[in-house]
């Protein structure tokens, strides 16, 4: 029996927080349309935005994931020039994306220390 793989795990929890992101995001384009009253571009930008979210979520286990990812963060946290409440969105994601590097950084550090319970006999 091979011992279970923890960067799977956490390709996993990060694939399917992109699509939790990629939903609220979609979501926000009825913010767009009904409350701040933008239309064209604005839309488009964020509906591709929430396209991109999608695809990353699929990026993960190639080494330019992690990057494309807190590429679409970014821009996502620039959405206050369009509207607050997808700024907001932003921030709140943002700080789940915060801990899920810090989680990445401590798994990588556990495994060379060989204290992840998988690495024991």
């Amino acid at each position: 029996m091979t011992a279970p793989d923890p960067w799977k795990g956490l390709r996993g929890v990060m694939a399917g927080t992109m699509v939790l992101e990629a939903i609220v995001t979609g979501l926000a384009l009825f913010v767009l349309g009904r409350v701040d009253h933008l239309s064209g571009w604005p839309v488009a930008a964020v509906g591709v935005l929430a396209v991109l979210m999608v695809v990353s979520s699929g990026c993960f286990r190639f080494s330019w994931g992690i990057p494309f990812a807190i590429v679409l963060q970014v821009l996502t946290l620039a959405g206050f020039v369009l509207s607050v409440p997808l700024g907001v969105v932003g921030v709140l994601f943002g700080l789940v994306w915060a801990y899920l590097l810090w989680l990445r950084r401590d798994v990588a550090r556990r495994i060379a220390e060989g204290s992840l319970p998988s690495q024991q006999q």
